[in-house]
């Protein structure tokens, strides 16, 4: 089946079957060993992807570059500011040209709601090679698919009956995407877990997004709510995942945003709230984290934190993906 992957986009978790998102954690893992272990993998010689970004990154960016390196290809870094996309190029122009010049292209574009998402897929549309989806307004498959495998690494693959706790949290830098969360309730409600979404009620997830949660936990079986209550998303949660998220209808004005989220500064995981989660429970993290703020120090360095192991697995699952579609 790995070979009826080549050549399929993977914007969001939600357009590849169970079946396929398995291929590729299990194709992660293989590279994870090889990679651990010093065997050689050079899968894609000579292969060409290009990392387009609309906005600032350290893990992805990274994990592409080392990734395609590491499987004997090359990463050609484009900052969209200073290319002709800048100047008003075209989807259509840019997705048909990059295409003819390699065999892959990755796309981050996550801070503008309505934006990112539509605009990766119309790339994709005019592209004869993969698009991969780097972090949009809507999803962030790459991060999510290495949480998943970092939770299974943890608890192993039967996930069925423990809880996640998907909660907003305070940050006063940005007003931050939407896209961790929202990728995080798509996928995890489709592989056995119990997702718990916490968040203030000016925080609300896009409506799209929900109704996918919905749909996925019905089919699954399993269970998924919305609390306005950290404290009651934390309880008896296995699984805990706190960070920051932007109004969907406030990014073109993020002051007044971070000025409604002054108003819940007491939404921090920290220790008291750890206690509330059961005793073996892990913490997680896209990262960066925002310190002392979204997550206290003892948390977030402490023996139930995941988040280097979390990020590591970024690495081998960008990896899996390349070398599944490319």
């Amino acid at each position: 089946m790995y070979g009826s992957l080549k050549g399929k986009d993977y914007i969001s978790t939600q357009d590849w079957s169970k079946e396929e998102l398995e291929l590729a954690l299990e194709k992660a893992a293989e590279l994870k060993f090889m990679f651990k272990n010093g065997i050689p993998h050079r899968f894609l010689p000579d292969k060409t992807i290009f990392l387009l970004f609309f906005d600032k990154s350290t893990r992805t960016r990274n994990s592409f570059e080392a990734g395609i390196t590491q499987l004997g290809g090359h990463a050609h870094f484009i900052e969209a500011s200073t290319s002709q996309i800048a100047h008003g190029e075209s989807p259509k122009d840019t997705g048909i040209i990059l295409s003819s010049y390699g065999h892959g292209i990755a796309i981050r574009h996550d801070l503008v709601p309505g934006e990112g998402n539509a605009y990766m897929r119309e790339i994709a549309r005019w592209a004869d090679k993969p698009v991969i989806n780097m972090q949009c307004d809507v999803d962030h498959p790459c991060q999510t698919l290495a949480d998943l495998m970092t939770i299974r690494e943890r608890f192993g693959k039967n996930l069925r009956g423990l809880k996640i706790a998907v909660s907003w949290a305070y940050a006063p830098s940005y007003a931050k995407p939407l896209s961790v969360p929202q990728g995080l309730i798509m996928l995890m409600t489709r592989f056995g877990l119990d997702v718990t979404l916490a968040h203030p009620p000016e925080f609300k997830l896009m409506d799209s997004v929900m109704e996918i949660a919905r749909k996925n936990a019905q089919e699954a079986g399993v269970k998924f709510e919305v609390v306005d209550d950290m404290d009651a998303a934390f309880e008896n949660a296995d699984i805990v995942y706190p960070k920051s998220w932007g109004i969907e209808s406030l990014f073109h004005k993020p002051e007044e945003a971070l000025a409604v989220a002054k108003k819940y500064q007491d939404w921090i995981c920290d220790q008291r709230r750890m206690k509330l989660a059961r005793p073996e429970a892990i913490y997680m993290h896209c990262l960066p984290a925002d310190r002392g703020n979204e997550v206290t120090d003892e948390v977030i360095d402490g023996p139930q934190s995941v988040v280097y192991q979390e990020a590591e697995n970024r690495l081998h699952t960008c990896k899996a993906i390349m070398a599944l579609t490319m």
